[in-house]
């Protein structure tokens, strides 16, 4: 079944790439205005007329339901870091929505962090685990990631320049995510007891509630600044959750001893991918910021 989990991650890590896409396309083509929740409800009034915007949100609904198969085979350690496919899906398809190709700068950084990723993967190999958590793995384990999400939200909204609030709201996003993606494992757990026993348990409605709330940080992280601000914060921070959840909660764990060494090299790339980033020059690393519509051709233009 490992085969089929990889396969349906990717599926979901394309879906989603193509979602971001697409929204960020919507939101750079609204001007961001100044206020707060009217403000807000306003300019998503907007982007509900927008065909990128709601193709987009169709793709997120697609990636949830390709998730949610791939989790019901296999591990959250294993699914969610998968997702980091979704930095390369998002460079490629970036680029031709965009069109404007990164410079090699910013393909090396996200080449490095995608490696980094699959290397530390790869090296600490996370176990399966148990298919549900006990209630009181999900108190310690919901607290923290509740408690990680309103400080993260809390130091995003003054925060300069905007890059920096864009990586912030991602990395909120994320563990809401990681957080939706691990009550969604919980809620397929229990499918095998029956239709009714996961229609019965909270955790399925809580996925919802959870999975609108990181919607709403994602839609904000997208508004805020690049997509090489937020893309990274967002899916490197779901799969590192993703694995810290996947531990406090299932039991799952990863291998050390000699393994430690490639894990650590992982590791270093990660972060070496991440400074590449952070000091990616205007033009390559705001690759994303301008949408640059050809103009209707005009049919009484003379060409000479």
């Amino acid at each position: 079944m490992t085969g089929v989990t990889v396969l349906l991650a990717l599926l979901a890590a394309l879906s989603n790439a193509a979602a971001s896409v697409l929204q960020r396309r919507a939101a750079v083509q609204e001007a961001e205005e100044c206020g707060r929740a009217r403000a807000a409800l306003r300019r998503l009034a907007r982007l509900l007329r927008r065909p990128n915007w709601l193709a987009g949100s169709g793709l997120l609904a697609l990636s949830s339901l390709l998730q949610a198969a791939a989790l019901a085979t296999g591990s959250l350690s294993l699914v969610q870091p998968l997702l980091a496919a979704e930095l390369l899906f998002t460079l490629i398809v970036g680029s031709v929505a965009f069109r404007r190709t990164p410079d090699r700068r910013t393909w090396l950084a996200f080449a490095a962090l995608a490696v980094g990723l699959a290397l530390f993967l790869l090296s600490a190999s996370p176990s399966a685990g148990r298919p549900t958590a006990t209630p009181q793995a999900w108190l310690a384990g919901g607290t923290a990631a509740i408690g990680a999400v309103v400080l993260l939200v809390a130091v995003a909204r003054p925060a300069r320049p905007a890059a920096a609030r864009a990586a912030l709201l991602g990395l909120a996003s994320a563990v809401s995510f990681a957080t939706t993606a691990a009550l969604l494992k919980e809620a397929v757990g229990r499918l095998g007891q029956g239709p009714e026993a996961m229609f019965g348990h909270w955790s399925l409605y809580a996925t919802g509630a959870v999975g609108a709330v990181a919607f709403l940080l994602l839609q904000s992280a997208l508004g805020a600044g690049s997509l090489t601000a937020s893309q990274p914060a967002l899916t490197l921070g779901d799969a590192i959750t993703s694995v810290i959840l996947g531990w406090v909660l299932f039991d799952e764990v990863i291998q050390l001893g000699a393994r430690v060494v490639p894990e650590v090299i992982g590791i270093t790339l990660i972060g070496t991918g991440s400074l590449g980033l952070a000091h990616a020059s205007a033009e390559g690393g705001e690759w994303d910021a301008h949408v640059r519509d050809r103009p209707p051709r005009d049919p009484h233009r003379v060409h000479r």
